[in-house]
């Protein structure tokens, strides 16, 4: 019987998955959500060590405008979208590719981590993708209490 490693138990680490994406040679774009937030990183690897290049947390949307009193909706799709924007905003320049690292998350199309996703695409780094998995427009504007929070914060971030 294969002993399995202790975090594959603890259903932290997919090492198949993960030794794919470390054979690309490219940073990865690494993105996890929280209870309260949305997390999106690039993260170079050298010799089996991560890097990181740049980070950003959707908490980083209250200094850029985002209400105190609706932090409650930092974890929703716009929050996502907007977190991608700052983190694209932040690399713009220095990353021009990576691939997508969602680790254990499940694979849900027009989620929140694929929200998180076309932020950072729009910001202009280039990301291998099947387009129809990203939340449309429509979709992001859906909410009435965060619409308007996305059209003034999208414009303040780009």
């Amino acid at each position: 019987m294969k002993t399995l490693k202790r975090r594959r138990l603890e259903r932290k680490t997919d090492y198949k998955a993960r030794l794919a994406l470390l054979e690309s040679g490219k940073p990865r774009l690494i993105l996890r959500k929280t209870n309260r937030y949305m997390n999106a990183q690039i993260v170079e690897s050298k010799n089996a060590h991560d890097k990181i290049i740049f980070g950003v947390t959707s908490a980083d949307l209250i200094d850029k405008g985002w209400p105190i009193e609706h932090r409650g909706r930092l974890k929703s799709l716009g929050a996502g979208y907007l977190t991608g924007l700052l983190l694209g905003k932040e690399a713009k320049g220095k990353v021009r590719e990576a691939i997508l690292d969602i680790g254990m998350n499940r694979n849900i199309p027009k989620s929140r981590l694929y929200a998180v996703l076309k932020g950072v695409i729009e910001s202009g780094i280039s990301i291998p993708h099947d387009p129809s998995v990203l939340p449309t427009d429509e979709m992001l504007e859906k909410n009435e209490i965060t619409r308007p929070l996305i059209k003034k914060l999208k414009e303040k971030i780009i």
